[in-house]
């Protein structure tokens, strides 16, 4: 068991020493800060007192140059909290459902971040998509929420508008593909993979350069898109993979799958290109 000084020279040391890439979706919108541990090493903290003195349990796994971060929110389950009313009637909030616009003005409701991207489209925090009637709802918002609508109202519903309107479409485009809902179902988790990392698996490498090999070959579209088909079932099942991984909190072949998945979506797109 490690007690408080380990861990705090083991994290001295390797902080900073990792720099992952903000995943598009905190960019905007940032999850609450949380303290922070990079590491490529296992380590496994049961003492319930950190750096800082709070109650929090830690755990650190060994995973592909990522970032964990302690006090993770996906335990809890976040809302619009309890007394939030409308900012212009003061009509409170429904019980249930995320309160982007009041149902009894109309009016467009400031960003409340708590509220996650899955909950604006009602669905719960998991890999596969229930009924996956993501366009639908996307349109639904939009009728309430696009800044046009709002263009004769005060500036700062025009700004609540503005705010509201880019989060219901990056939460759109986030969860419609399966490689960035896993990479955010991570980051709800606490977890920001590094997309920049170099993966050194020898096995994938070699399978990627025969790959490309074969696209840069292929003299007509019959053959791209027998490639095209293979990876794609390659896709299918790594991504199934990752919900596996991911169901059983085995984070570490959650973030392999995840960059199998990159590395076969990347192949896709430069068939694509050739069709």
């Amino acid at each position: 068991m490690w007690n408080r000084s380990k861990l705090y020279a083991a994290a001295k040391i390797l902080n900073g020493a990792l720099r992952p890439r903000p995943y598009l979706a905190q960019v905007f919108y940032p999850l609450p800060p949380l303290r922070r541990v990079c590491s490529e090493d296992s380590l496994f903290h049961r003492d319930s007192k950190i750096f800082d003195g709070s109650l929090h349990h830690v755990h650190l796994f060994r995973i592909a140059r990522c970032t964990i971060y302690s006090g993770s929110p996906y335990s809890t389950c976040p809302g619009h909290g309890d007394g939030l009313v409308c900012w212009k009637c003061g009509e409170p909030a429904p019980l249930t459902g995320p309160f982007l616009s009041c149902v009894s003005c109309r009016a467009v409701q400031p960003v409340d971040s708590s509220v996650d991207y899955f909950q604006i489209f009602g669905q719960e925090r998991r890999y596969e998509l229930k009924g996956e009637n993501l366009e639908g709802i996307y349109k639904e918002w939009q009728k309430k929420l696009h800044p046009d609508l709002v263009h004769s109202k005060s500036e700062k519903e025009k700004s609540y508008a503005d705010e509201q309107s880019a989060r219901v479409i990056d939460a759109y485009r986030t969860l419609s593909e399966p490689l960035s809902r896993a990479l955010y179902l991570l980051q709800l988790a606490g977890i920001l993979v590094d997309e920049e990392n170099t993966i050194g698996d020898p096995e994938l490498l070699a399978e990627m350069m025969d790959v490309r090999e074969a696209i840069e070959e292929a003299s007509d579209q019959k053959t791209l898109k027998e490639i095209q088909s293979q990876i794609g079932r390659k896709h299918q099942e790594w991504s199934k993979s990752f919900k596996d991984a991911f169901d059983k909190r085995n984070f570490d072949s959650a973030i392999i799958a995840t960059q199998r998945m990159r590395y076969y979506e990347r192949a896709i797109e430069e068939i694509v290109k050739k069709l």
